[in-house]
């Protein structure tokens, strides 16, 4: 089992920042790679960024240059440094592992991007 928390999200001004952290517990030992998805209320869960324990990132094309993902082995923890966003990134964000055991998701971090 892997418990995820996260912190940092909020009201931000559209072209402000931001930054999400996500930090896991439990059998952390075997998790894949680590990520966070977004969700805006009616439609699908979608990635927003991933990285592994290696450090390699996949973004999704419209977040690219603007979001960095980073991760601190050490402490299972992931986080999301999001620049110039967007009234349309309104949504919740979401932590999520991937485990040899399967999958993992966080309780969600609203953020609001106001226009």
């Amino acid at each position: 089992q892997v418990q995820l928390v996260e912190s940092g999200g909020g009201l931000v001004q559209a072209g402000g920042s931001l930054r999400l952290s996500c930090a896991a517990s439990g059998n952390v030992g075997s998790i894949v790679y680590m990520g966070w998805y977004l969700q805006v209320p009616g439609k699908q869960r979608e990635l927003v960024a991933t990285i592994t324990s290696s450090g390699s990132t996949n973004y999704a094309d419209s977040v690219k240059g603007r979001f960095t993902i980073s991760r601190d082995n050490a402490k299972s923890t992931v986080n999301l440094q999001m620049k110039s966003l967007k009234p349309e990134e309104t949504a919740v964000y979401y932590c999520y592992v991937r485990h040899v055991m399967g999958e993992y998701w966080g309780q969600g971090a609203k953020v609001t991007v106001s226009a």
